[in-house]
């Protein structure tokens, strides 16, 4: 495991995009717990990227939830519910992975929802350059729903407990303390250890990033390995 600057991760993760010798756009997945620092990573990755010349389709798992009357079968603080009925991995493959993948046509839809609006959208098709870089996070990517669209695969690990706190700080002006808590403890991190139990996500990572003090990660080459205690802040 290596410890190092947050500018020197990013520099090992744009060597790793880097090295990836695909004939079509490069998948990245970002995937970890809610509140792991995924969509910062993701955000930060894509500059890096972009400052280096490539071409980077920005995307989450967040634009591919199912419509909320759709996604809460099992009731609203349901973990099973959360890992199985709250996204559309059909679309997302269809729209998004299986076009800019091997034998894709590259034309693709970043979004099938708009969460603020609780809408279904239809984007119009847009044309990726064959070396672009689709920069994808979200929770759970790293299912067998997903696992073989992904040409390079990073986890973001921290502490579960940790996410409580960054969760607090993060949705507090819209959420009261209670709720917040309630839905980590009892949807959120349940359905985490679920996704552990079920499929040992960082077996199939190729860089695991302990990401507990932001400005000081860590990481490591994961892919074979056993870092799920770790990852899972057991």
């Amino acid at each position: 495991m290596v410890q190092g600057t947050r500018d020197e991760l990013l520099e090992r993760l744009a060597e790793a995009v880097g090295a990836v010798t695909v004939a079509h756009p490069t998948r990245l997945a970002i995937d970890g717990p809610p509140a792991a620092g995924k969509t910062t990573l993701a955000d930060e990755l894509a500059a890096v990227l972009r400052e280096r010349g490539r071409d980077v389709i920005r995307a989450t798992i967040d634009d591919f939830l199912f419509p909320r009357a759709q996604r809460y079968p099992r009731g609203e603080y349901s973990a099973k519910g959360c890992y199985h009925d709250a996204h559309d991995y059909d679309a997302l493959n269809r729209v998004l992975l299986d076009p800019l993948g091997p034998g894709g046509d590259r034309g693709f839809q970043h979004a099938v929802y708009d969460r603020a609006t609780d809408a279904v959208l239809s984007p119009p098709v847009t044309t990726a350059p064959a070396d672009a870089v689709l920069v994808f996070d979200g929770v759970f990517l790293l299912r067998p729903e997903l696992i073989d669209r992904w040409d390079l695969r990073i986890f973001v690990s921290t502490a579960l407990e940790k996410t409580v706190d960054r969760a607090v700080i993060r949705e507090r002006r819209v959420s009261a303390r209670a709720d917040i808590e309630r839905r980590w403890r009892e949807r959120y991190i349940p359905s985490q250890q679920l996704y552990f139990a079920t499929t040992r996500p960082t077996r199939h990572a190729d860089i695991v990033v302990h990401n507990d003090e932001p400005q000081r990660p860590a990481w490591e080459t994961a892919r074979g390995g056993d870092s799920e205690v770790l990852a899972a802040g057991e």
